[in-house]
């Protein structure tokens, strides 16, 4: 590319692009490069100078090698790009914002009043007719409120307030549609795939490729707790599929041969064989916004609740109205309710600040997919942890490999590999990377793979059937034996550890000891979470006792349950709800899909497994847990927030009511002060709840 650099400092460099002109897409595309290079912390691209900023860590050389490099045709990037950008809708409803204001001013400066006074007239129309359709249907909400205010200022020959009244109308349906939209376009940008490989079939072969090396009509196999990469049909396999965040089923769809299967879905059980249909998965971005515009996840129930008060509250303004006309026979103090209403402001700034402060969690890289959960987490007193990649780091370590019955360390390990990598969790992730740095090759080796959740892996290998997992899926569900000569070998594994079993031919081969150090935030965020309102904080894993117990009092929950099975943690979690508590369930693993999905809140760690990204209704990132101390400040602010949101409405517009009827403020007043006061707590409610 070429650029030249503008200023630099030590860590930040400001380069400028020299070509004509930078397109919008071109722009994200750079941004997306500059931010995907190890070692850089922050860029921004400014399409409309060309410039960009770039913050880095790594060496000089490091950036100015991938500046030279980068071409705008890069198709790795773009394929992982989504074509829909945020930055193209800012620009959209600037544009329209500024094209209101000033056509607002242009009117009042330039147009001569009989002039004004038709264009208010003709634009009037379009809100008496809204006003009249909810007539039609035998309602009275807000739209006949606004119609009547309207159409009288007009019949009074006031066109100056009818004007001031549409004008402030719109620009409050301008900004909450755009706050909403970019709200929907961070959330869908979120739950966008982050797929980076794939598993290509090629003859009897499986390769672990970069996505962007998928062809249309390649093969890609996709196994239990995995999400589909790409768009295809089904050519081989049987599978119970999880489309709610497209379709909104709530139970699996069975895909077998000659079955569609859509990017962003996931695979619950079994498996099987895509044969691509696109290169791209973009166009689930279109799928997931039209389906979040449907749903009403969106909406909170406080949310909920202040448009039906908005709505219930208008036969009141126009008994008022009536009521103040035949007692004082004064239509002027009569106009005066009808110029403010609790409405208007009641359906502005409560939509904006739950959805602003869903876009204010994005900007924290926590995706929120719905109000309603917010409104869960301010009222949450009971969060349940699960141990392996939560309250410890998600990326354990191998720390040791015990082996038996006369089994090589190296054996064990390679067979470990070859198994897991098929299902990526954090302690699969460990025990493939132990392999790769000892330089162990591990070839497809065995027959058919399954999963059992939350247990481990069986399969074959040269005629003998192969388990790895838990101590009770090995032991207990498949019956493997120990050799009784090695039993004071295995009670003498480290008990700070946990434990990978594998049993080849139904006897113990070996046990990896898998290090998995407590976060060092853990115990900070849990004092936290109390200090914000938590009661009560629990662990539960499927770790043995004594590791349960040495994590739980480092970290310092109030209770644990070792040895669970996750049918075990959804119970907990159902009998917590049920004794009348908001229950919070975080988790990263295939088995704590039950629990995220029975809690009041479901918080998955981004990095964990897809089918727990995609049934949890918040994903945090997974290299900091104070964002659940973040994500619940949030919650409590927005629930601070709508309550003064309610206090001022009513009280403000009551007084305003109140002046109107003694006489001393007239309709225009009254209006200009309603319509202001609705505007500014609108836009009050977009701002940050944290400075």
């Amino acid at each position: 590319m070429n650029c030249s650099i503008l200023h630099e400092s030590k860590g930040r460099m400001r380069i400028h692009v020299k070509q004509a002109r930078m397109t919008i897409r071109q722009a994200d595309v750079l941004a997306y490069y500059l931010n995907g290079i190890d070692g850089v912390r922050q860029a921004q691209v400014y399409e409309r100078t060309g410039d960009a900023v770039i913050c880095y860590r790594c060496a000089r050389e490091t950036v100015l090698r991938a500046l030279g490099a980068y071409r705008f045709e890069r198709q790795e990037t773009l394929a992982k790009l989504p074509e829909t950008s945020g930055r193209m809708l800012a620009r959209a409803y600037q544009e329209k914002l500024v094209n209101l204001v000033l056509c607002k001013a242009a009117r009042t400066l330039f147009l001569p009043a009989p002039l004004r006074c038709a264009y208010t007239a003709a634009l009037a129309l379009r809100y008496l007719w809204k006003g009249l359709r909810v007539l039609l249907r035998r309602h009275l909400e807000v739209e006949v409120l606004d119609a009547l205010s309207i159409g009288i200022s007009i019949l009074r020959g006031d066109y100056a307030t009818a004007a001031s009244v549409m004008f402030l109308l719109r620009l409050g349906s301008l900004l909450e549609e755009w706050t909403r939209k970019k709200s929907l376009d961070d959330l869908a940008r979120c739950m966008s795939l982050n797929i980076d490989r794939v598993w290509l079939r090629q003859g009897d072969t499986e390769l672990l490729v970069p996505i962007s090396q998928v062809r249309e009509n390649d093969l890609v196999c996709v196994r239990t707790g995995n999400m589909i990469p790409l768009d295809g049909k089904v050519v081989g396999g049987e599978a119970l599929v999880n489309q709610a965040s497209l379709t909104g089923e709530s139970l699996p769809v069975l895909k077998r041969e000659g079955a569609y299967a859509y990017a962003g879905t996931v695979l619950e059980e079994g498996e099987c064989v895509i044969q691509v249909d696109a290169q791209s998965g973009s166009s689930r971005y279109d799928k997931i916004v039209s389906m979040i515009e449907a749903s009403e996840k969106l909406k909170s129930a406080t949310e909920s609740n202040a448009l039906r008060l908005a709505d219930r509250l208008v036969p009141y303004s126009l008994a008022g109205t009536a009521l103040t006309w035949l007692l004082t026979g004064n239509p002027t103090r009569a106009l005066s309710i009808l110029m403010v209403d609790f409405s208007c402001a009641l359906k502005l700034s409560m939509p904006l600040a739950v959805l602003s402060a869903m876009r204010e969690c994005g900007g924290y890289h926590i995706t929120v997919k719905g109000g309603k959960y917010l409104e869960a987490i301010a009222r949450a007193d009971t969060i349940v942890f699960d141990k392996t990649g939560t309250l410890t780091y998600a990326q354990p370590t191998v720390a040791r490999i015990v082996p038996f019955h006369g089994v090589e360390e190296r054996e064990i390990l390679c067979i470990a590999a070859c198994l897991e990598e098929h299902y990526p969790h954090s302690i699969a992730n460990a025990v493939v990377k132990e392999a790769k740095v000892r330089g162990i090759s591990h070839e497809e080796m065995h027959s058919h793979v399954e999963y059992v959740v939350a247990h481990g892996i069986s399969s074959v290998i040269d005629g003998q059937k192969a388990v790895i997992g838990s101590r009770h899926f090995v032991f207990e569900d498949e019956g493997c034996t120990l050799e009784p000569q090695e039993q004071s070998r295995f009670d003498a594994l480290p008990a700070e550890h946990s434990h990978l079993y594998l049993a080849i031919g139904g006897k113990l081969a070996g046990v990896i000891c898998i290090a998995d150090p407590l976060r060092a935030e853990a115990q900070a965020v849990l004092n936290s979470l109390k200090k914000l309102g938590v009661k009560k904080t629990v662990m539960m894993t499927g770790d043995n006792e004594r590791t349960a117990a040495s994590i739980a009092a480092q970290v310092g929950v109030d209770r644990y349950y070792s040895e669970v099975l996750p049918q075990d943690k959804a119970r907990f979690v159902e009998r917590e709800k049920a004794a009348g508590h908001t229950v919070v369930m975080i988790g990263d693993g295939i088995n704590d899909a039950p629990a995220l999905s029975a809690a009041d809140v479901g918080i998955a760690i981004s990095d964990g497994a897809a089918i727990a990204r995609e049934i949890a209704d918040v994903t945090i990132a997974a290299d900091d847990l104070f964002q659940l101390v973040l994500l619940k400040m949030i919650a409590n602010g927005l629930s601070r927030r709508i309550s003064g949101n309610y206090r001022f409405v009513i009280g403000f517009n009551a007084m305003l009511i109140a002046l109107g009827v003694a006489g001393v403020l007239p309709p225009a007043t009254s209006a200009l002060l309603h319509n202001l006061s609705s505007l500014g707590i609108s836009l009050r409610s977009m701002t940050n709840l944290l400075e």
